[in-house]
């Protein structure tokens, strides 16, 4: 077992030093060689790693270096044990004065240090201003209407390039970044300026393929205050931000993510990129927005409502392939904010409900008009937000579910998340395996969601 330990101990020191990093590795019970190691990292020029090495349940007799010193209390017998062995004999939670002073002392050591800070933010402070006075609704309505006004077929990580373009003209509280694909889940703007060693006057960061240092990152951000930050990755890689994400959430922190290339309808790029079960693992996580617009203004009320939300965070789930525009009129009222709502409707008395998100929403819209051709009428339900229709008042929920008995879902992904809102007499049209490598029209049709198959299966559960 020694053995072992020092050959991991050399790999360790190997890997780190190939990284171009310093290693220091040190005894981490030896407060002297703490402090020696501190003293060298803060004069090194380049990364420094300081491996401690220490024993769990350090001074416990007979807990020491095993799992139970891990996994259970101590007890009162083998507290007494330790509290002989490092010559402890100070009350429980009571701080020794001799302590006490020199953690003081270090307070006080940076008092000056944060008063030359609070100078510089208060020179700096219209840079950082309140999001709600940088004319957010106004930036927003215009682009709502531009959207309405030049109807255009576009993918909704476009429309949320749009939109940040537009935001980040005037907003300097907005943090963006991206973990390495600024170019594909398109988080950089033309206003951006990059936050970079020696220069942190920008306000977009490079962060390298690293998802969870990302989030964490974004997390610290957040904590700080009045900035705000997003980040962008693909949806798939939601799950290397799983950890922070929960925090974002625990923590009830404004933060939010871009995850764009959210389906099947990436391609070629295979199963290995495609989200199938992210979507229902994230929509699980309790206190967190997920939204999967479905044209460029649902793009709009989405990116307004994540942030508005400040103890939540939100995660925004964006197509690569484009979608055609839904919404055809301009209205005040954010219809996103209520998670879901009717964009269509064949006939004032109808038979069929028909819920989805997203990219399927077009896909929806299609099939609704070509049953209508065959006199099964129905109504379409755009559901950006499942976390926020929840919410609605049960006036409202009965309005969009229980108008008709027959109702069916379509959403390219998995379909547990969907059963809730359906009933017994239903159909939910998603994916519940992996995905495959084509181009996103073939794979689609390969998992039956197309307007011929939706119109043949909910014809046959009518009895038309």
């Amino acid at each position: 077992m020694v053995q072992l330990i020092l050959l991991f101990q050399i790999i360790l020191k190997k890997r780190f030093e190939g990284y171009g990093w310093n290693y220091i590795l040190i005894n981490g019970h030896n407060e002297k060689e703490i402090f020696k190691a501190l003293k060298n990292v803060q004069k090194a020029k380049k990364p420094t790693v300081i491996s401690c090495k220490t024993k769990i349940g350090y001074g416990s007799p007979n807990k020491s270096g095993k799992a139970s010193a891990h996994g259970s209390p101590l007890g009162l017998e083998e507290i007494e044990l330790v509290r002989k062995a490092l010559n402890w004999n100070n009350k429980p939670f009571n701080i020794p004065d001799k302590f006490l002073k020199e953690w003081r002392k270090i307070g006080q050591r940076c008092e000056a240090q944060e008063k030359k800070w609070i100078k510089i933010f208060n020179k700096n402070k219209t840079k950082f201003k309140n999001i709600k006075k940088n004319n957010l609704i106004r930036i927003l309505k215009r682009e709502k209407r531009n959207a309405i006004l030049e109807p255009k077929s576009l993918a909704t990580r476009k429309c949320s390039e749009m939109t940040l373009n537009a935001l980040t003209n005037q907003n300097h509280n907005l943090i963006g970044g991206s973990a390495d694909l600024a170019g594909s889940n398109n988080t950089k703007t033309k206003h951006h300026k990059i936050i970079k060693p020696g220069d942190f006057s920008g306000d977009y960061i490079h962060y390298g393929v690293r998802e969870h240092g990302m989030s964490g990152i974004m997390n610290g951000i957040a904590l700080y205050g009045n900035l705000i930050p997003y980040g962008g990755t693909f949806l798939i890689f939601s799950d290397y931000c799983k950890p922070s994400i929960r925090l974002s959430a625990l923590m009830q922190k404004r933060v939010i993510y871009v995850m764009t290339h959210d389906s099947i309808g990436l391609g070629e790029d295979g199963p290995t990129h495609q989200p199938i079960e992210q979507l229902s693992g994230l929509r699980s996580i309790p206190n967190l927005n997920v939204f999967r617009p479905a044209d460029r203004v649902e793009t709009i009320e989405c990116w307004e409502h994540a942030l508005k939300s400040s103890k939540t965070p939100s995660i925004l789930s964006l197509t690569r392939q484009s979608l055609d525009p839904i919404r055809k009129s301009f209205t005040n009222i954010n219809k996103c904010s209520l998670g879901a709502y009717e964009v269509l409707r064949t006939n004032n008395k109808i038979n069929l409900t028909i819920l989805a998100s997203g990219s399927e929403v077009n896909l929806a819209i299609k099939t609704g008009h070509k049953l209508a051709k065959d006199k099964i009428y129905c109504k379409v339900i755009s559901m950006p937000s499942m976390e926020l229709f929840d919410l609605q008042s049960k006036l409202y929920k009965n309005k969009i579910l229980n108008e008709t008995k027959f109702k069916i879902s379509i959403e390219a992904g998995s379909s547990d998340c969907w059963k809730k809102y359906l009933g017994s007499s239903s159909l939910t049209f998603g994916i519940n395996e992996f995905g495959k490598s084509a181009p996103y029209k073939d794979i689609f049709k390969h998992f039956g969601l197309t307007i011929s198959n939706i119109v043949s299966k909910t014809k046959k559960m009518i009895g038309n």
